[in-house]
């Protein structure tokens, strides 16, 4: 019977023969969902044998990493903004720049505003939102009907009550108006998405990345449709592409946006695009 020190020894070697990235912290992640404790606490039980159940399940995680599949997937579940978040592949894993996202909004936040989360995934933004401002009103919009069903099962899990509807942007908001819209929508390109790295292309929903050929199809629909949904003085906070800042202020460029700001991420990109209606 293994130690959990000759395994993960082993495991490294393993993932680092098929050219994972940080295979060790890929390893030591594995082991903590397998025991159900943080990474560093594997290094307090170097020494625990590994029943052979638990090293079949162990094997067949670490078969799936080989292939690329993200660990996110793998392990079910992520960290974000103080919150736990069911992650698998109706929707897609989500990121460290989201949270600043967040963080933004969460600034500009009264405390008894309507927000919607449009594109919203599994639910992260808005579920975030809500935990940190009970009195909000938060609405989840998707076109996808598997993706709505995740960010249902991670209201539950972070005991919020939000409201969900399924559609495209704005269709399911007729007669309504919000305080704050926000939108990470898809915006690799047709041509971008084959580029991508396998644990992205092979295993995040499509639907959620591509955006069209251009990759401004979404923010196009959004500079004419939101207007019409966001009460006088309402914000709309947008993730966007690095690369898509100036382009994006030609498109918003009508006077009803009385505020245009572009806000970048920890590599100083453009990633945030904040805008207020008049």
């Amino acid at each position: 019977m293994k130690t959990i020190s000759e395994v993960l020894l082993l495991s490294t070697q393993f993932l680092q023969q098929r050219h994972v990235p940080m295979a060790r912290r890929v390893v030591e992640e594995l082991l903590g969902k397998l025991f159900k404790c943080k990474r560093i606490q594997i290094y307090m039980q170097f020494d625990r044998p590994i029943l052979e159940t638990e090293l079949a399940l162990l094997r067949e995680w670490l078969k799936r990493v080989a292939k690329h599949e993200p660990l996110e997937y793998i392990t079910g579940e992520i960290e974000f903004f103080g919150g736990q978040f069911k992650t698998d592949s109706r929707a897609l894993i989500p990121r460290q720049e989201t949270e600043l996202l967040v963080e933004m909004i969460a600034k500009k936040i009264e405390g008894k505003e309507m927000i919607w989360d449009i594109c919203s995934g599994s639910g992260c933004i808005g579920i975030s939102l809500k935990k940190k401002f009970p009195d909000t009103q938060v609405w989840l919009s998707d076109l996808s009907k598997d993706a709505l069903e995740l960010s249902r099962e991670n209201a539950l899990k972070n005991h919020v009550t939000v409201e969900f509807c399924h559609g495209d942007l704005f269709s399911s908001f007729m007669d309504k108006k919000a305080d704050i819209i926000v939108c990470n929508p898809p915006y690799v390109t047709s041509q971008e998405f084959l580029t991508l790295d396998p644990s992205v292309r092979d295993f995040e929903p499509k639907m959620a990345l591509v955006g069209g050929e251009s990759g401004f199809e979404f923010y196009e629909r959004l500079a004419k449709e939101a207007p019409l949904f966001l009460n006088p003085k309402g914000r709309l906070f947008l993730e966007i592409g690095h690369n898509m800042g100036k382009k994006l202020l030609e498109i918003f460029s009508s006077p009803i946006w009385v505020s245009r700001e572009l806000s970048q991420d920890l590599a100083a990109k453009d990633r945030f695009f904040l805008l207020v209606r008049e």
